[in-house]
């Protein structure tokens, strides 16, 4: 076995390998970047080396050598399925923990590795392959455009409709050059109902190759998968050892060796299954296959590598029970699920089920790379009670100061459809005009961060403390809170260990859309005047929800809340101006604003106005437009990307391009101005 293993990877996966490495007594070396100094997997690791990028392979086998290692993990993403790594590191005498770089160019090109397997027997989908084909000709609808060289659902779309074709064509071939370095394209027959079922293989250097039964892959929103399931609601034990088989055979048509996995593309309605493609590398949604096999492919991998025989047969493989996992993203749902950012102010990961993260207070989300924070695992020994337990413990996970889709992962899994089995993968699509997204910020969330805010630090000029004392009753102090829903004004007197509080109701006269409005400003300013509360009947004015005890005791990152007898608990985390409420897996930041403070944050991707904001940030990738040209509403105007998705911004009205203030290759930050149009 190796003395010393360097892993060409980060965060959580790389911080899941170090633990494997840990456990059987080999030293772990790192790599990270500049921006990754304080990384997790840099201070979990036993060494830690400086790199220019994590694509650097001359870099990387550098400091391989330098710190003495003996064989290089590469996890996934990055160089993982980069074959003149492989040969790179078997040139430096080190070895590459994966398969020969000749099977990782065999699967890694779609194609080619269509070819492959069908010759070997295995089922594939009808379609056509770049040079060989023209795809414009395509007329099968619905078809899949996918990049040859790709992976992980990158650059794949849908087309319905011939008139689709060539806008398709040109944004998947875009992404494919962008992420792969190959714009070579497939296309294929699009299967209805389809379930995405994939098969784990293990393979060694003596002939052996097994599998390690299904994991369950459906549920995917934009063809990247959100929450993965072993073994397959779906398959029975007939159709396991039937694709299994193919797996097997898949893997040995190429000489593999190691882990790898085949994913099929399964018809829902009869249960035939067609290779897609083969992952010559560790997967994400690895846990779900180990937590029901008992094994551990990470340690299988580097026995494997080190040319150790399998020390196990297909007939020896048991499932016991079943696992589930769901992707925690730094996404926001409420906005079309764009990437997000910022730095962890707080974080509570919960207990009793797998978590595999590299997460950690002060952690700063960037837009470089992936938007995946950790994945929250769960196993019981049926899949209802799986299910049951993730729910549980994503519940009980909060990341404060970065928005995450964990209350959207908590509605998915608890979806009747999800409950019943009934997967496929349009589910996610389907389904989400019926969930809650909105993340609208609770009552009792607005009172925990006003009582926060209205708290006043010890040893203070008693004449400070905004306690409302004076001659006679108690004045009212309004707190003018803003969220994503706009600014929101909560009442409150008293101290917040002893207080009284009046929260937002509906406002007098407005149609329910525009319930718990704040005054308007000359309401506002008399309320301020005369230090009390807006009356009913006053137009524009707040209708206050009738006043109620209320108190908050806060101990480190907890805030308990008493609020007219209920008492609740809240993970907090304070950052100016700015503070962040965490329950039950949501999170909300409410920003505080000064009588005469802008109102509103913003729009996202345009107004009335005619501002062109961006929408998340990143990078800007394409400027369609110029300054002066006539453009009609909703016309492509610049294409931003962060953490490998694109994302197009359009012009909010018909009109001029007044200004255009970014260029292609430029960072931009949520909201910044990409565009002025002029109606």
């Amino acid at each position: 076995m190796f003395s010393t293993v360097l892993i060409a990877n980060r965060g959580e996966i790389a911080v899941r390998i170090i633990r494997t490495l840990r456990t059987m007594g080999v030293t772990s070396v790192a790599v990270y970047t500049e921006a990754d100094a304080g990384a997790l997997h840099v201070r979990e690791a036993d060494h830690a080396l400086q790199v220019p990028k994590y694509l650097d392979m001359g870099a990387i086998v550098a400091a391989a050598r330098d710190a003495g290692a003996q064989a290089v993990h590469p996890g996934y993403g990055f160089l993982a399925e980069n074959p003149q790594f492989a040969r790179l590191c078997a040139k430096e005498g080190l070895v590459f923990i994966g398969p020969p770089a000749e099977a990782i160019e065999a699967m890694g090109d779609k194609i080619r590795a269509k070819a492959t397997v069908a010759a070997a027997g295995v089922p594939v989908v009808p379609g056509g392959a770049e040079p060989a084909d023209d795809l414009r000709a395509w007329n099968v609808f619905p078809a899949l455009i996918k990049p040859s060289a790709g992976g992980g659902g990158k650059g794949m779309v849908l087309v319905r409709a011939a008139g689709e074709l060539p806008e398709a064509l040109e944004s998947a071939r875009r992404t494919a050059v962008n992420a792969f370095g190959d714009g070579t394209l497939l296309i294929e027959r699009f299967i209805e109902n389809p379930r995405h079922i994939e098969i784990q293989v293990l393979a060694d250097t003596h002939g052996a190759v097994v599998h390690l039964g299904e994991r369950e892959c459906s549920l995917q929103r934009r063809h990247q998968k959100i929450i993965e399931e072993a073994p397959s609601p779906f398959v029975t034990p007939e159709t396991r050892a039937a694709m299994g088989a193919a797996a097997v055979e898949a893997a040995r048509s190429v000489g593999y060796t190691g882990a790898g996995t085949v994913e099929f593309i399964v018809d829902g309605t009869t249960g035939d299954y067609h290779f897609m493609e083969m992952n010559t590398r560790l997967q994400v949604e690895h846990p779900v296959t180990e937590l029901v096999t008992d094994v551990d492919l990470v340690e299988l991998q580097l026995r494997v590598a080190a040319g150790e025989p399998l020390t196990f047969t297909q007939s020896e493989v048991r499932l016991r029970g079943h696992a589930v996992e769901a992707r925690v993203y730094a996404e926001d749902p409420a906005r079309g699920f764009l990437p997000t950012g910022g730095r962890v102010l707080a974080l509570a990961e919960p207990s009793g089920v797998r978590v595999d993260s590299s997460l950690a207070a002060g952690t700063v989300v960037g837009s470089d790379f992936d938007p995946m924070l950790s994945k929250v695992v769960a196993w019981a020994p049926t899949r209802e009670e799986a299910l049951r337990a993730l729910d549980r413990a994503l519940g009980r996970t909060t990341v404060l100061g970065v928005t995450t889709n964990i209350p959207f992962l908590r509605a998915l899994v608890t979806r009747p459809e999800v409950v019943a089995g009934e997967l496929d993968t349009g589910l996610v699509e389907r389904v989400l005009p019926g969930l809650d997204l909105s993340a609208a910020t609770p009552a009792d969330v607005l009172a925990v961060a006003a009582l926060i805010f209205h708290d006043a630090p010890a040893g203070r000029d008693p004449w400070d403390v905004a306690d409302g004392w004076r001659v006679g009753e108690r004045a009212w102090t309004t707190l003018r809170l803003e969220s994503r829903e706009g600014v929101r004004e909560v009442a409150v007197r008293g101290l917040p260990t002893a207080a009284e509080i009046r929260l937002p109701g509906a406002a007098a006269g407005r149609p329910p859309a525009e319930r718990e409005a704040v005054p308007k400003d000359a309401v506002r300013q008399e309320a301020a005047r005369t230090e009390g509360v807006p009356e009913e009947g006053v137009p524009g004015a707040v209708v206050w929800l009738p006043a109620v005890p209320a108190k908050v005791r806060v101990a480190g990152e907890r805030a308990v809340l008493t609020l007219g007898g209920r008492v609740a608990s809240y993970t907090f985390a304070r950052d100016g101006e700015t503070v962040w409420i965490g329950r039950d897996g949501g999170a909300w930041a409410l920003t505080r604003h000064r009588i005469g403070d802008p109102g509103d944050r913003p729009g996202a991707a345009g107004g009335g106005d005619g501002v062109v904001r961006s929408p998340m940030p990143g990078t800007v990738l394409l400027v369609k437009a110029a300054v002066g040209d006539e453009v009609t509403k909703d016309q492509p105007l610049v294409v931003v990307e962060a953490m490998k998705m694109e994302h197009t911004v359009t012009a909010p009205v018909d009109g001029v391009v007044r200004e255009l203030p970014v260029r292609a290759g430029q960072s931009v930050d949520m909201d910044a101005v990409l565009a002025v149009v002029e109606a």
